[in-house]
């Protein structure tokens, strides 16, 4: 049977092997995904145990992206483009294949709750490694302005500088913004502390789409704060989560599986609904 992995760490708190399986069941397809969690100076060598021992691929995240990054044999143009790979792929030709999902998770399951992105203005919030990895995809949409916002305004200006020629992308500070905005995504881990990006609330209006990348049993943080400043539509990160690895399934097996009945399984599981 084929073998597949996530490695992370921590990784003991992964939805993935719930979610992989249920592609699995759903899509008729032989494997078994698991849990690999390696000292942080032993990613390397467990990677290639991993794929010498007949894995046929892994997911990868916190906080060996970009350490993945440097270690396979070819990367996919989006994998470039974010300087990470959460998806590695041995290819028929015994060749280890990075690729990044996570993008194109975030605009599909924008795209499912009905946001528009072409000729919106949208705001980014954050410079790590999760705005990198979204900002070629979200681009590709076409909006017609995306604004970063970073505590360290130079990390936001650098990566402006880095995707320009993708379209209008603009580095602003918290105190330079200014609305209307159609979409604010929250990119930061702000949320896993309960805390909150440094944002006015006059910039949060009824009409706005609020997106933290970050998910939870209940509202995170700046989706509470969201609401409490009267924006209708908000969503956190499961769907993300959800999509980004139907995309690494499609990368592996060549066949997409459906979302919709995974998400509310996996949300049944966490308590959600």
């Amino acid at each position: 049977m084929d073998r597949y992995l996530v490695f992370g760490h921590p990784v003991r708190h992964s939805k993935s092997p719930f979610i992989h399986t249920l592609f699995a069941r759903q899509t008729q397809q032989e494997l078994e995904y698991g849990l690999a969690e390696p000292a942080i100076d032993e990613f390397a060598h467990a990677l290639r145990t991993f794929f010498d021992q007949g894995g046929k691929g892994c997911n990868v995240t916190v906080p060996f992206k970009e350490q993945a990054f440097t270690l396979v044999d070819r990367l996919s143009p989006r994998a470039k483009r974010a300087g990470a790979v959460n998806t590695i792929k041995l290819t028929d030709d015994g060749v280890l294949l990075g690729d990044n999902t996570d993008g194109a998770g975030l605009v599909a399951d924008l795209k499912s709750h009905g946001v528009t992105l072409a000729d919106s203005r949208i705001l980014l919030l954050g410079a790590g490694g999760a705005a990198r990895g979204a900002l070629a995809p979200l681009l590709a949409e076409l909006p017609s302005e995306l604004v970063i916002a970073n505590r360290t305004h130079a990390k936001a200006q650098q990566l402006a500088a880095e995707f320009c020629d993708l379209g209008h992308v603009t580095a602003q500070t918290y105190e330079q913004l200014a609305g209307p905005f159609d979409l604010v995504i929250n990119s930061t881990s702000a949320s896993l502390q309960g805390e909150l990006p440094p944002l006015a609330p006059a910039l949060i209006h009824t009409d706005i789409a609020i997106y933290d990348m970050m998910y939870g049993a209940s509202d995170t943080a700046f989706v509470g704060w969201a609401k409490r400043q009267g924006a209708r539509q908000t969503m956190d990160g499961l769907g993300m989560l959800v999509e980004q690895a139907a995309e690494a399934f499609t990368v592996w097996r060549g066949i997409r599986p459906g979302t919709k009945q995974v998400l509310r399984e996996l949300k049944r599981n966490l308590g959600v609904i």
